[in-house]
């Protein structure tokens, strides 16, 4: 990345980023035998207690549920747009909500249900992380870092070289083991990403971006996530 551009790293010391306190590479907690899908999203989010380094996973929000008597989802899930369309479609792929009736008194019913004892739905935003962890997700962004005052677009063409020495070494791990990951890009940002000569060696999962609402909708990502059921806890 320096050689890519000399000044890069100068500019990220002199100014200020996100992810926070050290969590720039969070993501990076899965061995190379347990990748199965690369998830791309576009950047963090731009909010110091939100971005954790892991993609659509905003780590101000702990209870997926709302508290409130005719409530849904939860303010702070409401709040994070992408996870939030993204727990929607999770809804509507295990046919737990109509795709054309995704608002106001369905949620709440559902939210109802969830947080009974033994409904079998998962509380928090960490057991969902924790699901997609052991389904295989790498959970990164087009550019792991995010800055007010630099556009999503730039950053991520910086990590572009970073991110192909990841996908080269995802690669040769899985020719020598016979494996395969696939890479799902999610949102324009992220689709620049077939840019890069490696992300040819992977099967290509795209999307639009979850803060699209057009998402919840997005039937080839319902089929892909039913089997999964991420929402469910897992023993």
């Amino acid at each position: 990345m320096h050689v890519a551009d000399p000044d890069y790293f100068s500019s990220l010391k002199e100014g200020q980023f996100l992810p926070s306190a050290g969590r720039v590479f969070a993501a990076f907690s899965l061995s190379l035998d347990q990748v199965k899908y690369v998830l791309v999203g576009e950047g963090p989010y731009p909010r110091e207690e939100s971005a954790n380094g892991y993609c659509f996973m905003d780590a101000a929000v702990n209870n997926l549920w709302s508290t409130e008597v005719h409530g849904g989802l939860s303010k702070k899930v409401n709040r994070a747009t992408s996870l939030r369309n993204f727990i929607k479609m999770l809804l509507v792929a295990d046919a737990h909500l109509d795709m054309n009736h995704t608002t106001g008194d369905a949620i709440a019913r559902i939210s109802s249900w969830a947080r009974e004892e033994n409904s079998g739905f998962i509380q928090t935003l960490l057991e969902l992380q924790k699901n997609m962890i052991a389904h295989g997700f790498l959970l990164l962004n087009a550019s792991l870092v995010f800055r007010s005052d630099v556009a999503p677009v730039r950053d991520a063409r910086a990590w572009q070289v970073f991110l192909q020495a990841v996908f080269c070494a995802l690669y040769e791990y899985q020719k020598s083991e016979g494996s395969t990951v696939s890479l799902m890009l999610w949102g324009k940002i992220a689709e620049q990403l077939k840019q890069i000569p490696a992300t040819n060696f992977f099967p290509h999962i795209i999307a639009e971006h979850p803060y699209n609402l057009s998402f919840i909708a997005n039937t080839s990502m319902q089929h892909f996530f039913a089997p999964m059921k991420l929402l469910m806890k897992h023993d």
